[in-house]
């Protein structure tokens, strides 16, 4: 069981304890991912590159990040290989920045992210509609089994030990 995991006596269910300000040494997944992904410009960096933003002027003029900023997490995210550079020009060095296939891995958790933020934060409605290209139907966030097929939700699940616990 990774650190910070606790099992109730009573129910047996996995729960957790405050985990300290840095998750570098923290056995869970989530932890570790919030370590690289969850700052505030961070993931919207990586929104941004979803909606087709590449270069770094475009990012600070849809952002209204500081340059500093913006250049620290774009060098973090390539360094975690979230994003690559990419030269579109020589002089002076410029350079488009391009989601991995690791990066493009966290677009269900961006778009679950914006969908969420949808019902719970905009009484107003959606600031923005994502519909399927095909057909312009609603995205729908689902998790299923990959055995069954079932529609899952969060009563239907178990943690268990995984090989790195």
């Amino acid at each position: 069981m990774s650190p910070g995991a606790v099992v109730s006596r009573n129910s047996g269910s996995v729960g957790y304890v405050a985990l300290p300000r840095t998750y570098e040494s923290q056995n869970c997944s989530v932890a570790r991912s919030l370590e690289v992904v969850g700052d505030r410009w961070t993931m919207l960096v990586i929104r941004s590159a979803f909606q087709g933003v590449r270069r770094f002027d475009d990012f600070q003029d849809v952002l209204g990040v500081a340059r500093n900023v913006l250049t620290d997490r774009l060098n973090r995210l390539c360094d975690e290989g979230i994003m690559r550079r990419v030269p579109y020009q020589q002089r002076p060095e410029r350079f488009e920045y391009r989601l991995t296939r690791k990066g493009v891995e966290l677009w269900p958790a961006v778009m679950t992210l914006l969908m969420w933020g949808d019902r719970h934060y905009a009484p107003d409605g959606p600031p923005l509609i994502i519909g399927h290209r095909g057909c312009d139907g609603a995205l729908t966030p689902e998790f299923t089994c990959d055995s069954c097929g079932a529609h899952l939700g969060p009563s239907d699940v178990a943690p268990r030990p995984g090989p790195s616990a």
